[in-house]
């Protein structure tokens, strides 16, 4: 049965290897019921209701692997309602794994056609994606890639099965070239890598089959779609007889000159996310009020590191200067939980004294960096840590022992007990200055409030990601 998969509560991500454990469990306790079969029947029941009213074929590309065997089931059952496929492909059928090779001769015994080049000018009503599936180790190339380049300039709409070939499912990397489907039907659970890095631009609208199977009897993954606020991101409603020292106060720590922005679009955020009261330690004397929020406080930036705050938030506009550093050592001695961000984290990146105390806090920590920040943490490239942006995350949270948010397309939330989340909501609008800064004050404030530094993280991200 289809499901819209962003409806569905925290439902767990799958790595290639997980679904290959569950495929092989299930043709070991149904050895005469093949999943390839259900597979191609959800395939075969979206494509009629995706494909074009013109009457024209539809074009069904077809791997070497089970993906291929996927598309040759839904090939058969769409002709069985009387609807022309071509099947393009050029996989040996003596090669095939044996679910696919039956795939193969089922779709040839009752009259298939397999034809091995791409045909040269044709109108479809839709192409079907099963070129490669879960778990591709290569860059895709040769007739493949020349395959996918024409696909994606045809006019009709791609769909995809499983994932868009070319596209590693566990990290969203593409692998030399990628199909851009316009909807791709994903089985048995969603893959990471659908979710973030070139995952979101490549697949479409996601659309999720179980295949029958329960999803008590799926293995436990560490790993969540966050799709929207589950209970543990909820605050108690407030009682009518409160004040607002039960709120939280919460401490901004940052605003150098010339970036003092920073520093009041994280208290506002704060604020307008409930905290309540919150001041800002702003490194530029000269700021005496934001008289576009009247309500923030301030302080001298060295008294406020002291005061007895339910959250210190440092970073956003702090900038990297000598008072900076010994703000943010004094900030990391801080008991209260601490939310570091921008030029915070700069700094521990520089000074590898610094970093050695934020990852010996007792108190809750949170990070929040964008994949340049999390790149000099970590002493690599940028483009090492969008390659696989689960991983960097992981790997940050275990360094510093803290909850993570690797910024970005699908924003991966990490936990230092090796759980992680990747955020569904947010866009393109939040690609400009400022948003990080939103973001740490957003997740200040529900710290502060009393929601769990982990569950506030992804609280946060997902709030902010709904926020235009």
């Amino acid at each position: 049965m289809l499901n819209d998969p962003l409806s569905l509560v925290s439902p767990p991500l799958f790595m290639a290897a997980d679904i290959r454990a569950i495929d092989r469990q299930w043709a070991e306790a149904h050895p005469d019921e093949s999943l390839m079969e259900r597979a191609g029947a959800a395939a075969a029941e979206l494509a009629l209701m995706l494909a074009s009213e013109t009457g024209d074929p539809i074009l069904v590309l077809a791997g070497p692997g089970n993906n291929g065997g996927d598309a040759l089931v839904a090939a058969r059952r769409l002709m069985a309602q009387g609807i022309r496929a071509v099947v393009v492909s050029r996989a040996d059928p003596a090669r095939l794994p044996p679910d696919a090779a039956k795939a193969w001769h089922a779709w040839r015994e009752c009259g298939g056609m397999v034809v091995s080049e791409m045909p040269p000018t044709h109108d479809f009503s839709l192409v079907i994606d099963g070129l490669f599936g879960v778990g591709l180790v290569r860059d895709t190339e040769g007739e493949e890639a020349r395959w996918i380049g024409m696909a994606n300039a045809l006019a009709c709409p791609r769909l995809a099965l499983d994932v868009p070939s070319g596209l590693d499912s566990d990290n969203g990397r593409i692998r030399g070239c990628a199909l851009r489907a316009d909807h791709t039907l994903t089985f048995l659970g969603l893959k990471p890598g659908l979710l973030t890095a070139d995952g979101p631009d490549h697949a479409g609208e996601l659309h999720l089959d179980l295949l029958g199977i329960d999803p008590a009897h799926l293995p436990a993954t560490p790993g969540i779609a966050l799709t929207q606020l589950d209970r543990r991101h909820r605050l108690p409603p407030r009682a009518r007889n409160s004040h607002k020292s039960q709120f939280g106060h919460v401490g901004v720590i940052g605003g150098n000159q010339g970036m003092v922005g920073a520093c009041l679009l994280a208290g506002r955020a704060a604020l307008a996310q409930g905290a309540g009261a919150v001041t800002l330690g702003v490194l530029d004397e000269r700021v005496a009020v934001d008289y576009g929020e009247p309500r923030l406080m301030l302080a001298e930036p060295e008294n406020l590191v002291l005061a007895p705050l339910s959250v210190l938030a440092t970073g956003p506009g702090l900038g990297q200067s000598p008072r900076a550093h010994a703000l943010l050592e004094a900030t990391l001695a801080a008991l209260c939980p601490l939310v570091l961000d921008a030029d915070a984290l700069n700094l521990m990146a520089g000074d590898p004294a610094l970093a050695g105390r934020a990852a010996r806090r007792s108190s809750p920590t949170l990070l929040t960096p964008h994949p340049g920040e999390a790149a000099r943490l970590l002493g690599v490239s940028p483009a090492e840590i969008q390659s696989n942006r689960i991983d960097a995350a992981l790997r940050l949270s275990t360094q510093f022992h803290a909850h993570v948010a690797l910024k970005g397309a699908g924003t991966v939330i990490a936990h230092p007990d090796g759980r992680y989340a990747i955020n569904t909501s947010g866009g393109p609008w939040l690609a400009q200055a400022g948003a990080g800064d939103r973001l740490a004050g957003m997740t200040a404030a529900l710290v502060g409030q009393g929601m769990a530094a982990g569950h506030a993280l992804e609280a946060a991200v997902w709030l902010h990601g709904n926020t235009v």
